[in-house]
C-alpha cells in the first residue's frame, strides 16, 4: 500500500468486512477496529480487523474455511472509500494489545460522524458488542481498490 492509503486507513473510519459461504452467498459484518502493522514479508503490511465473533459466527466459519476476506474503509462525510482484499486472510483470538483497540477506534468514529449530526448514544449502539466476542481477521493486502463513488470506482490503486 503506498502512503496515501496508509494515512487513510489510520483513522476512525467506518468498516465493513465481507466474504462468502460455501454458496457463494455474502456475508458481510461491521468491524469495531482496524489497524495497519508490518506484516511477515519484510516489505508487506498487515492489516487487523476486529469484529464480533459471536454475533457473525457465519462469516468467521467462511473466512477461516477459505481465506477469502475483503474490507471496505469508508470516510462517512466524503464517501472515499478503499477496498483490500486477501485471499490468505486468517482468523485468531485477539491479543491484549488488539483487545484494546476498540475503545479509542469508536472515540474517532464518534467524532468523525458528530459532525454529520450524529449522537453519541447511536454510534455506541451500532458499535456495541462484548470484549469476551471479539475476533481479529488477519490479512496481508493482495489487492486494494478505490470504491469511492464515481468514474474511478473499482480502480485499483497500485502499490
Amino acid at each position: 500500500m503506498d502512503e496515501t492509503v496508509r494515512r487513510f486507513l489510520d483513522r476512525s473510519l467506518s468498516v465493513n468486512v465481507a466474504t462468502s459461504d460455501h454458496d457463494g452467498r455474502p456475508l458481510v459484518a461491521r468491524a469495531v477496529a482496524a489497524r495497519v502493522s508490518p506484516g511477515i514479508s519484510p516489505d508487506g503490511e498487515r492489516l487487523t480487523v476486529l469484529i464480533d465473533g459471536r454475533a457473525n459466527a457465519v462469516l468467521v466459519a467462511a473466512v477461516a474455511a477459505t481465506g477469502r476476506l475483503a474490507v471496505v474503509f469508508t470516510e462517512p462525510s466524503t464517501h472515499r472509500s478503499i477496498q483490500i482484499k486477501d485471499d490468505g486472510a486468517t482468523v485468531a483470538a485477539p491479543t491484549v494489545d488488539e483487545s484494546a483497540l476498540p475503545g479509542p477506534y469508536i472515540d474517532g468514529f464518534i467524532a468523525e460522524l458528530a459532525g454529520m449530526g450524529f449522537t453519541e448514544a447511536f454510534v455506541r449502539a451500532v458499535m456495541a458488542f462484548d470484549p469476551a466476542d471479539l475476533v481479529a481477521l488477519h490479512l496481508e493486502p493482495a489487492d486494494v481498490f478505490d470504491q469511492t463513488p464515481g468514474p474511478r470506482a473499482g480502480e485499483r490503486i497500485p502499490a
